[in-house]
């Protein structure tokens, strides 16, 4: 940088490239401290997850003895109870077995998990059989014996090429996971439970172990749908995009010279008109201006549809009654996503440059002979607006998160909706996915919000 002898001498090109290297640098320090914020955020979150009683496996339970004592009887023929065999694959299907830090870096994608278990337990002659199927189609049956702890068998090529191994369960291994997973904690019990025809016999267990966690790009599988995480929320996640971003762009460009215009004609009949408007939209809550518009306008008026983002057999319409449909649809749940945030952006607008336009710079500008008009647009305006740019961030979080309780109210399988679906349900890896994304894009909208509060704020420097 130039000191302050030789600012005269430097020229306007070098100070171009100093700023940019400056902002360079922040934005670099600002991306590498984004992971230490996410793996906190995420570790807490899987944290709380893991320790709030009642996960999957469990709710599954639940729903079999409330569908048996209902009198549902496809219930009670398919499901009638899972054994310990059925839990324990559904608790290695979604990596449930391992302790909270393994887990937790296993879904990081930094230690490898069981992504292909087979097991077997010992018969009489010691001899347990483990068939084994790759997904390369190679199949292998293993004749596995034992050593005390240690597994003998022979082995194909191809087992250890894909990464196989086999590791032996004692019974009193497997009596403690099974004694985890009915909440039994004394050891008298334990012991007695590696004594019954559960966890008596020794058991091989052959197993593929493969790197499969975010840094791989894989979030998992959803407990309650059994699909991949990432494509569950890919499409839900345009549905919010388009609400939030198309919300976004109306509020500003109609808030900011709404906010403009009530500041210059404060007190005015149209100040106080548009003011009656904006505060009883803010006053009634999105989801209940949702309701009554449904009601209204769309079950007794029939203008608008009642339900959904687009109408039955929207893909065979033509590209006109496509473009026709898709609004009607948007109209009333837009409406209600803005109307709080309408309100919110136009009164800051308003009371700011109020605020501005009373100060001593502008009126000594006016004085000196510059006109209202370039007062207020190159002075008052550019630092009343620095509070609109910094809630920039919070945007960001309304565009992925969208309103939860507008989507339940018009029907709209969104992001939002997602997320709490996912809480409802327990789904561990459908929680962690969508918060993970939620907090990428959140931490880069409070980057771009700084970005823009230093390009508009003079004051700020990155140095």
């Amino acid at each position: 940088m130039c000191d302050v002898g030789v600012m005269k001498t430097c020229k306007p090109g070098r100070k171009r490239v100093e700023w940019r290297e400056f902002m360079r640098n922040y934005i670099l320090k600002r991306l590498l401290l984004m992971p230490i914020t996410l793996i906190g955020i995420t570790f807490l979150v899987f944290f709380l997850t893991r320790m709030v009683p009642g996960g999957p496996v469990e709710r599954m339970l639940q729903e079999q003895a409330i569908g048996a004592l209902s009198g549902d009887k496809v219930a009670g023929q398919t499901n009638a109870r899972l054994g310990n065999d059925d839990m324990e694959r559904l608790e290695e299907l979604f990596n449930l077995q391992e302790p909270m830090w393994k887990a937790y870096l296993q879904w990081l994608g930094v230690l490898p998990q069981s992504v292909e278990i087979a097991k077997a337990e010992f018969n009489a002659d010691g001899v347990a059989t483990i068939t084994v199927v790759s997904a390369s189609g190679h199949s292998a049956a293993l004749a596995v014996t034992r050593e005390g702890d240690v597994p003998q068998y022979l082995a194909p090529e191809w087992m250890q090429e894909e990464g196989w191994q086999v590791v032996l369960e004692s019974p009193e291994a497997r009596a403690r996971r099974l004694a985890k997973r009915q909440g039994v904690t004394k050891e008298s019990e334990i012991a007695a439970l590696a004594k019954t025809p559960a966890c008596r016999r020794w058991r091989a267990v052959a197993s593929r172990r493969a790197f499969q966690g975010v840094l791989q790009g894989n979030l998992g599988l959803s407990y309650k749908y059994n699909e991949p995480v990432v494509r569950m929320m890919m499409d839900r996640l345009p549905v919010s995009l388009y609400f939030g971003l198309l919300g976004a762009f109306i509020t500003y460009v109609v808030s900011v010279p709404l906010g403009v215009l009530k500041a210059l004609w404060h007190r005015s009949m149209f100040d106080s008109l548009s003011s009656i408007l904006i505060f009883m939209g803010y006053a009634v809550p999105g989801f209940a201006l949702g309701a009554v518009l449904l009601v209204y306008l769309g079950a007794r008026l029939e203008w608008f549809p009642l339900y959904g983002l687009v109408s039955p057999g929207f893909e065979w319409m033509s590209f006109k009654d496509q473009i026709k449909d898709l609004v009607m649809h948007t109209i009333l749940p837009l409406s209600c996503y803005v109307v709080s945030t309408f309100a919110v952006t136009t009164m800051m607008m308003k009371n700011n440059l109020m605020e501005h336009l009373a100060a001593d710079y502008v009126r000594t500008a006016v004085s000196k002979g510059v006109s209202f008009r370039r007062a207020v647009w190159r002075h008052a305006f550019r630092n009343s607006f620095i509070p609109i740019v910094s809630t920039f961030g919070n945007v960001i979080c309304a565009v992925v998160g969208g309103s939860i309780l507008i989507e339940r109210v018009f029907d709209i399988q969104g992001f939002g909706m997602l997320s709490f679906q996912a809480l409802l349900d327990k789904d561990y890896s459908l929680i962690m996915g969508t918060l993970l994304l939620t907090s990428v894009l959140i931490i880069l909208g409070n980057l771009l919000s700084d970005l823009l509060v230093a390009l508009v704020d003079p004051r700020v420097r990155f140095d």
